[in-house]
């Protein structure tokens, strides 16, 4: 029980003993005792517990302890704690949110702790708590757990867990906010020691500071978030998307062309890299396209020349089966930054309704009546689709240009789709609409491209002013 009522007493010495400096205090009904070695020690402590009285802390009755020191005593660890978060924000989590902050964590925590001594292989640390601490399962209750306290794993993950478990700080520790940077410092770099790009950092700092936000105001272990009064700043990355690699449309055309004549997969996926290309879709987007979703114009003669239109809703984005609840590679979700169940509308240009009718004439819908499918059914994976566009690149590229990073990812047709846009003229607006970005991040990835489309439109305001001026 905690209480105002405290006394504490000079000190006194017992010679011959090993401590003879002893500090005597009364809390409530409880007397408490300590002794030192030195006097010196004997004062200090009592100063500490005066300083205490003057800020008018109550005492705990049983302990002895001002209700700060108390507090510190019976604060979690670190690690306990963002255990304990995981598992309270997995229900309701979407699969790749569920990852993302397994991954931050996973970043920090090796950052907060009171020693490296016999700290496991960095790697190895990562791992166990990537995939085993941050990650939740069913118990045969039906309940989630943290991974490792339903599986066995294997021996070197179990001994990196008991190692952060024994030298993670406590949370009463980040009281002190300078202890967060080394995690700040954690989050801003990759695992190869190079600087993240600044959307991953602000991603990552963006989690820890729900955890402390949670620390804070859910479960009152720490009296105010700590993350503000740090003065650190990421290192400066360049989130701008590196033109010199982005396909140019000779090249887009090149390449699709050769994800045509690949084989039959490649036949099947001509129409799936064509979306990326031609509507800038995701590829999350992309494999979740139904025939119900694509506004065609009739194939006629007359209207060969006309665009149609895709309304897209749903993302199909590739996650791992360790972070959805049916164990599927993928989630079924909205579409990116969207509220649920919002939609966006593409306008597709004829190339691409070509592509689209003669995929349904030819290859018909899977049963729920998506457009593409895997060679052994269900969603299209990566490894398949990124295996087309590599042997693509080959058959395209030269040597020097197949070694460099030029169209190094499916997604570089994304890129190369709304940067022909730009270049074309459209409003930003209407291509951050299309491509379903914000204006901002249109801004922070394409600037190179828009500030050269700024330059075009202030020379024609600048015509239009001088012919004013003409009589």
């Amino acid at each position: 029980m905690l209480t105002y009522d405290v006394d504490v007493w000079s000190i006194r010495k017992r010679t011959g003993r090993p401590k003879p400096w002893e500090l005597r205090w009364r809390v409530g009904e409880r007397p408490h005792s300590r002794s030192f070695k030195l006097k010196p020690q004997a004062d200090g402590r009592r100063a500490e517990l005066m300083a205490a009285l003057r800020d008018q802390q109550q005492f705990d009755e049983e302990t002895g302890l001002p209700a700060s020191e108390l507090t510190a005593r019976n604060s979690p660890s670190w690690y306990e704690h963002v255990t304990e978060y995981v598992l309270m924000k997995w229900p309701q989590a979407a699969a790749k949110h569920r990852a993302s902050i397994a991954e931050s964590l996973a970043v920090v925590t090796p950052a907060l702790v009171t020693s490296k001594r016999g700290a496991p292989r960095p790697a190895v640390l990562r791992d166990a708590l990537y995939q085993w601490a941050f990650r939740a399962v069913r118990d045969p209750e039906g309940s989630w757990v943290s991974r490792h306290v339903a599986e066995e794993p294997p021996a070197d993950i179990r001994a990196a867990l008991e190692w952060i478990g024994a030298h993670s700080i406590k949370v009463k520790a980040l009281e002190d906010p300078a202890l967060l940077r080394p995690a700040l410092e954690a989050l801003s770099l990759r695992l190869d020691g190079s600087k993240a790009a600044e959307n991953t950092v602000r991603r990552k700092r963006m989690v820890l500071s729900n955890v402390l936000r949670y620390t804070v105001e859910e479960k009152r272990l720490l009296t105010a978030n700590p993350l503000p009064r740090v003065d650190w700043t990421p290192t400066e990355s360049d989130d701008e998307i590196d033109f010199r690699y982005v396909p140019g449309p000779s090249k887009a055309r090149a390449l699709l062309g050769a994800v045509r004549d690949s084989g039959p997969r490649g036949a099947h996926l001509h129409a799936f890299f064509g979306c990326l290309y031609y509507a800038a879709m995701r590829p999350g987007e992309t494999v979740a396209l139904k025939a119900s979703d694509c506004t065609l114009p009739p194939n006629s003669r007359e209207s060969v020349k006309e665009w149609g239109e895709l309304l897209l809703g749903e993302s199909r984005p590739e996650v791992g089966g360790g972070w959805t609840n049916d164990g599927t590679s993928y989630e079924k979700r909205g579409l990116k930054r969207r509220k649920r169940g919002a939609t966006r509308t593409v306008p597709i240009p004829p190339i691409l309704v070509h592509l689209l009718r003669e995929h349904i004439a030819r290859y018909g819908t899977a049963d729920d009546g998506r457009l593409f499918w895997a060679a052994r059914g269900g969603r299209v994976p990566s490894t398949e689709y990124c295996d087309l566009w590599e042997r693509a690149r080959k058959a395209v590229l030269s040597p020097s240009e197949a070694k460099s990073a030029l169209a190094a990812v499916p997604y570089s047709l994304r890129h190369a789709g709304v940067s022909l846009w730009i270049k074309s003229g459209v409003d930003p607006a209407e291509v951050a609409a299309r491509a379903g970005h914000s204006i901002a991040v249109l801004y922070r990835f394409y600037a190179k491209i828009l500030k050269g489309g700024q330059q075009h439109s202030n020379d024609m305001i600048t015509r239009a002013l001088d012919e004013e001026d003409q009589p």
